[in-house]
């Protein structure tokens, strides 16, 4: 908890710049929008005349009240969209991704919805947070790439990836890389308080190696970056139990950012350039990865994750790896 509050007391020195790019006739996608950091930032497109905003949540009834809301305070109506993408679920992941299939274009895929969990359980045979997170976060990313590169040879654009992780990913010791399958590793209740933070580090790791299967397939240009919004005073705490849930109201309380302002950092992502494609962001600028992957040997620790994953998703969804 220490090392936490270390690490977020330092946002407190930056002021983020607010969004003002033109979104004109461009279609975005943000997953988790129905409160917190997703709402704020599909607000912000929205204001920013966007064509369509599609805000992606498990809960369509809390999705519309946050298009109600969106329309409300930016005067803008007929852009914004609710579609249900429950990430506990591949048949949902996969039945939004054909729904997108037949858009015109999407331009910006702001992959933001994630959970917190404290207590045990499993989705789709794998255990919850990693499904969400990591799973079924790279599973729609991946359905989606051919969309964006037919956006990209359409329109002359580039599209974006965006993926909200944390600079949690910094606090684990990540003791499941020393399995022959982390993946599989993970499938068991052990070193489980740590679980949130290793599923955002493991967001860096894929968010690389995508990146970089990217480039190495020469198709349309598509980039991909992730990003660490800061210590923000959203639902994502709302199950934390006492005596902790108690100092992290504090925290928000002292240096806490509002989700408007922790939103800055997901459209800084969005509109950035070709320099962050396959880097991790903090404060709206490019930060060094976390020490765990770094260098020769966090280069073949990506590299073998990776190659996990893959094999994961292409059991889910078969020959997914091939929209690479």
């Amino acid at each position: 908890m220490f090392a936490f509050f270390t690490s977020a007391l330092g946002q407190i020195w930056w002021s983020l710049p607010y969004p003002e790019e033109d979104c004109t006739g461009r279609v975005i996608i943000v997953s988790g929008a129905n409160t917190g950091l997703g709402r704020e930032a599909a607000r912000h497109f929205t204001r920013l005349n966007a064509a369509k905003v599609i805000l992606a949540c498990r809960n369509i009834d809390k999705a519309e009240d946050a298009r109600h809301d969106i329309e409300a305070t930016t005067g803008r109506s007929g852009v914004v969209e609710s579609w249900q993408l429950d990430l506990s679920a591949v048949d949902s992941v996969k039945a939004f991704a054909d729904r997108v299939a037949a858009l015109d274009r999407l331009d910006i895929l702001v992959n933001n919805a994630s959970v917190l969990c404290f207590e045990w359980s499993l989705a789709e045979g794998h255990e919850t947070m990693v499904t969400v997170n990591v799973i079924s976060t790279f599973l729609l990313t991946l359905r989606l790439l051919p969309v964006m590169r037919r956006t990209a040879m359409r329109f002359n654009v580039t599209p974006r990836v965006v993926i909200v992780a944390s600079d949690a990913s910094f606090l684990t010791s990540f003791p499941e890389r020393h399995a022959e399958n982390i993946i599989q590793r993970l499938q068991l209740n052990q070193q489980y308080k740590d679980r949130y933070n290793v599923t955002k580090l493991l967001q860096l790791m894929g968010t690389r190696e995508l990146a970089r299967a990217c480039d190495a397939s020469a198709k349309s240009k598509v980039i991909i970056n992730v990003l660490n919004p800061g210590f923000c005073d959203t639902e994502l705490f709302r199950d934390v139990p006492a005596p902790s849930s108690l100092v992290i109201r504090f925290g928000l309380a002292i240096f806490g950012r509002t989700p408007e302002i922790g939103s800055r950092t997901i459209m800084s992502a969005a509109f950035a350039g070709d320099d962050t494609h396959g880097r991790y962001m903090t404060n709206c600028r490019m930060h060094s990865w976390p020490s765990l992957i770094d260098g020769i040997e966090g280069k073949r620790l990506c590299e073998r994750f990776w190659r996990e994953l893959l094999q994961v998703l292409d059991d889910i969804d078969p020959d997914v790896s091939k929209n690479i």
